[in-house]
């Protein structure tokens, strides 16, 4: 089989574009996070009603100042009529700009306040998320709707919304006093209306699908971007950097081709209305002129007479008339690209929790028996990992597991902690099944040291007091004895209050290990599963991490995954996997008598994959 090129590897990584969902339904729970502030919203529509009304009135008082102009006897008079009219459109203006910064400052708190609730009950989703969400969405993407995606939600609600709301009741207010003024030519501007209404909506239903292929390519550039930053030391060793170069330049591309599209889409909206707009305008000045000569010269039409007055506000009712909906087919480009944003959001907030079904039993003082009895399990439906398994783990004892990679070793763990959930078969903690216990329950008493370390940004005591948040200074430092790290801690240059940095980047790779024994010891937990904790250091620091763990494992419960078979000698019981099967158990001893599978890996004659 040939070699997958960029763009090949890229859609088997990431997956295509997904489509849009209903535009209906989102906009509905955005509906329902605004509802908690009715009273701003109730503020910010005021305001927004007496804006609109200040520059409706200060428009239509030029039809009084004009016609007192032309019909004034005396300069005096001229002059004085003008003068009081000019401060009356003053006040009026006054009260539109007021209302319009108080309705802008209103607008930012809601704006605000509603997305510090979708970034909270985002975050909390995620907590209630399964670790295969995680395992099959990039760490980027995830981010990227926390980031982006949330922030063009927000700059709907801070300005389109309150745009629209404004814009339409402009469009009302100018329609009404355009049929007051003279009702031939609000004819004229509303029969003209329906085609600019179809060429907004038309382009604003074509952007939307762009949108959401948009802000879909936005995120799995950001997915690709962290992690190769993540693993840069990964790409120098290799000299891969021309490749993840390309790779990246294949989903650039992508995403300046969506947002070309998109932005394309978005752009045309406004010079196709003001396009509209301005043949509008023509035409309304174009038979208004008729009119109003007619009207002059004693002729007209029944209740269509039209004043030089109101052919002037007529001309600025019908350009004000083509703005809001210029206005309103814009903001709606924006609520597209916004709806495609919260789209992404929401899939996060739809999907299936973690279940925590069953009786939601507490375990209490737990002896550590666990019970593996004919498990079988696979990450797919049409591929199973583990084939009726069966392991018995008495209290106290250790357990090992030995098998070339993807034998099913960190499956086992991943299903004991109910990472993932079993399919046949039953896991039993002291003659209990774990489905009937309850999720925190379980973790509580399991404690892990994995390969792959992380620490939070922090203090060192901070870091260890995360195995246990309700341990005292004093149990934390014991607890950093116990695992062999007191010693090093008490070098560094803040001793326990030493700010770790990028994962504990400033740490060495024991150490953080140390640092991460440290904190299962903490927490007290009964069992205690090791996943490859020594495989990724050197063998000074992998014989002071097995005398910290040998602590750590005393009087608990022990599952050991290791690939050197030298650390798990003096386990009380080795299982050999391969193919999701156990194909050896027994002691160290006994198994190289038998002079199978485990005697081979041990003596060296074959090596683990």
């Amino acid at each position: 089989m040939p070699p997958m090129g960029p763009r090949q590897s890229q859609e088997k990584r990431f997956g295509k574009r997904s489509k849009p969902k209903n535009a209906k339904a989102t906009i509905k729970r955005i509906a329902q996070y605004l509802k908690t502030q009715k009273l701003k919203l109730g503020g910010a529509v005021l305001c927004v009603m007496i804006s609109s009304a200040a520059t409706l009135s200060a428009t239509y008082m030029l039809k009084p100042i004009i016609n007192n102009l032309i019909t004034a006897k005396s300069a005096e008079e001229r002059i004085a009529e003008l003068a009081v009219n000019l401060v009356i459109m003053a006040v009026i203006y006054f009260l539109g700009v007021a209302a319009t910064y108080i309705q802008s400052r209103i607008m930012i708190g809601i704006s605000q306040g509603t997305l510090n609730k979708i970034r909270s009950d985002l975050f909390m989703k995620l907590q209630k998320l399964p670790v295969r969400y995680f395992d099959r969405n990039t760490t980027g993407d995830i981010m990227s709707r926390f980031t982006n995606d949330v922030d063009i939600i927000g700059e709907m609600l801070n300005s389109t919304i309150i745009q629209i709301f404004s814009g339409s009741i402009t469009l009302i207010g100018t329609l009404a006093l355009m049929i007051y003024t003279n009702w031939i030519l609000a004819l004229v501007t509303i029969l003209f209306s329906p085609l600019m209404a179809l060429v907004g909506t038309t382009i604003a239903n074509k952007s939307h699908k762009h949108f959401s292929a948009q802000q879909s390519a936005l995120g799995k550039v950001n997915g690709y971007i962290e992690e190769i930053v993540t693993g840069q030391k990964v790409v120098k060793v290799f000299n891969h950097e021309d490749e993840v170069v390309d790779s990246f330049s294949h989903l650039n591309d992508n995403l300046r081709t969506a947002q070309s599209k998109a932005q394309f889409i978005g752009g045309i909206m406004g010079p196709c209305m003001n396009a509209m707009g301005q043949v509008n305008y023509t035409l309304t000045a174009c038979v208004g002129s008729v009119i109003a000569f007619i009207s002059q010269w004693g002729g007209g039409i029944p209740l269509a007479s039209l004043d030089i007055g109101g052919l002037g506000v007529f001309v600025n009712f019908s350009r004000q008339f083509s703005r809001p909906i210029n206005e309103l087919s814009q903001q709606l480009t924006n609520v597209m690209s916004a709806l495609a944003g919260a789209e992404r959001v929401f899939d996060v907030m739809d999907q299936a929790p973690e279940l925590d079904e069953g009786k939601r039993l507490e375990l209490k003082d737990v002896k550590g028996d666990v019970v593996l009895e004919n498990v079988t399990f696979g990450y797919n439906p049409d591929k199973t990992i583990l084939k009726n398994i069966s392991i018995y783990a008495h209290p106290g004892q250790k357990i090992a597991l030995v098998g070339s990679t993807g034998a099913g070793k960190t499956t086992i763990t991943n299903l004991m902690t109910r990472f993932y959930d079993i399919q046949e078969g039953k896991i039993t903690i002291d003659g209990i099944d774990i489905r009937d216990i309850s999720l925190e329950s379980l973790r509580e008493n399991i404690a892990m040291v994995l390969q792959d370390t992380h620490l939070f940004t922090g203090t060192i005591m901070e870091n260890i007091r995360y195995g246990r948040l309700d341990a005292t200074d004093a149990e934390v430092r014991m607890a950093a004895q116990a695992s062999s790290a007191h010693s090093f801690i008490r070098n560094m240059t803040d001793d326990y209050d030493t700010m770790l940095r990028g994962d504990g980047s400033n740490l060495s790779q024991g150490q953080r290990q140390l640092l991460n024994i440290a904190r299962a010891a903490l927490s007290k937990a009964p069992i205690l599963v090791l996943d490859e904790a020594t495989s990724s250091v050197d063998t000074r620091t992998e014989q002071k991490i097995n005398k910290a763990m040998d602590a750590l494992m005393e009087n608990r419960t022990t599952f050991v995954i290791a690939h050197r078979l030298s650390t798990i000698r003096n386990a009380d019981a080795i299982m050999v996997l391969e193919n999701g099967e156990i194909i050896e158990r027994g002691s160290h001893e006994e198994l190289l008598e038998k002079k199978g599978r485990y005697y081979e890996l041990y003596m060296g004659i074959k090596e683990l994959d």
